[in-house]
């Protein structure tokens, strides 16, 4: 077997392994969780295209300013919040809203690199109606 057929296609290094851009996006694309993130200056640069994404987006709010993204009667919110983080201020801003019957969770958090700098700020949505229904335990060895 040569070389070449061992390779892994160029990997994204990351400080606990590597993945290659296509395990990557598989990642992202399967975590049981809607996520956006919006960097250091407020505007919007990526989200995961789940399926059954609880707030609908589109390939258009990519590059925008994430203020243009919420209604006008929250935007101070989201505003204060982007502070506070910039700031050291904040740590996480959660929020639970019934939706359509369903209970949901918004979780914003600032994302810093090593050093601490500002990044940016990821948004993690879940729908956790089924699992606040979750009582006892379930064990790997219970999926006969």
């Amino acid at each position: 077997m040569s070389d070449d057929a061992t390779k892994r296609p160029r990997e994204v290094p990351l400080d606990t392994g590597g993945l290659s851009l296509e395990e990557l996006e598989g990642i992202l694309n399967h975590l049981p969780v809607d996520v956006s993130f919006v960097d250091a200056e407020d505007t919007v640069r990526y989200f995961n295209p789940t399926k059954g994404r609880i707030f609908a987006r589109t390939k258009a709010v990519i590059g925008r300013k994430v203020q243009d993204c919420h209604p006008a009667k929250s935007v101070h919110v989201v505003e204060r919040i982007l502070e506070d983080f910039k700031a050291g201020r904040r740590d996480k801003a959660e929020f639970w809203i019934t939706l359509g019957g369903r209970l949901v969770t918004i979780r914003y958090l600032p994302v810093r690199g090593r050093a601490g700098k500002y990044l940016g700020c990821l948004e993690v949505t879940q729908d956790i109606t089924d699992l606040r229904k979750i009582e006892g335990e379930k064990r790997l060895l219970d999926l006969t």
